[in-house]
């Protein structure tokens, strides 16, 4: 009986036909569903820039603008005291040179750097410090305002992280600070349901 089924079997060529289709189809599924993984797997590694910034010059407005009354302060003072013009001059001189060594420094010795997996932050003037953290390490997005602050939309972010050499790091004077915190927290949230996502599919 065995050899009338096998012989039966071998002789009908559409039940041969449909064994051999269904096991293309099986591998067929089986290639595509490693390809789909390993496209979502290169999709996940692209790194892109999103935001890129530093201190801006917005955050030094409030300075200036108490140095300015110093300033005419001190252009008045010869009037009231006796003080000579030179020595007055002679101060405020000092006052703007120290201010504006001040913004060089901040504009220079600071720069941050987004990207859809890391934040990079730079240091110094004459030798800089470049440090990383994974965006999936950041734990908490904070920023606060001044007074003056607020009537230009600058402020200081603060990034709490998991991260050993940076747990707490400030980023001072920068423009337009509740959108690139939003944007942080944003993407930090994202790396996460990604990275979550892939391990799943592992």
């Amino acid at each position: 009986m065995s050899t009338d089924r096998q012989s039966n079997v071998e002789s009908d060529p559409q039940a041969t036909q449909a064994s051999h289709h269904g096991d293309e189809s099986a591998a067929a599924q089986f290639r595509k569903q490693v390809t789909g993984k390993r496209e979502n797997l290169d999709d996940y590694d692209e790194e892109a820039e999103l935001w890129s910034g530093g201190y801006s010059p917005k955050a030094m407005i409030g300075m200036w603008v108490l140095m300015a009354i110093v300033s005419l302060a001190l252009l008045l003072l010869p009037l009231l005291a006796p003080v000579g013009f030179p020595i007055a001059a002679g101060l405020i001189l000092v006052i703007w040179l120290l201010g504006g060594l001040r913004y060089a420094w901040k504009r220079l010795g600071y720069h941050y750097q987004l990207t859809s997996q890391r934040f990079v932050h730079q240091t110094g003037v004459l030798t800089r410090q470049t440090d990383r953290i994974e965006v999936i390490d950041i734990d908490d997005v904070s920023f606060s305002q001044g007074p003056v602050q607020r009537m230009f939309g600058v402020g200081t972010i603060v990034l709490s992280s998991s991260d050993q050499s940076h747990p707490s790091l400030s980023m001072i004077g920068i423009d337009k600070v509740k959108e690139v915190a939003g944007l942080i927290d944003d993407v930090r949230r994202k790396e996460r349901r990604q990275r979550s996502l892939h391990i799943e599919a592992i």
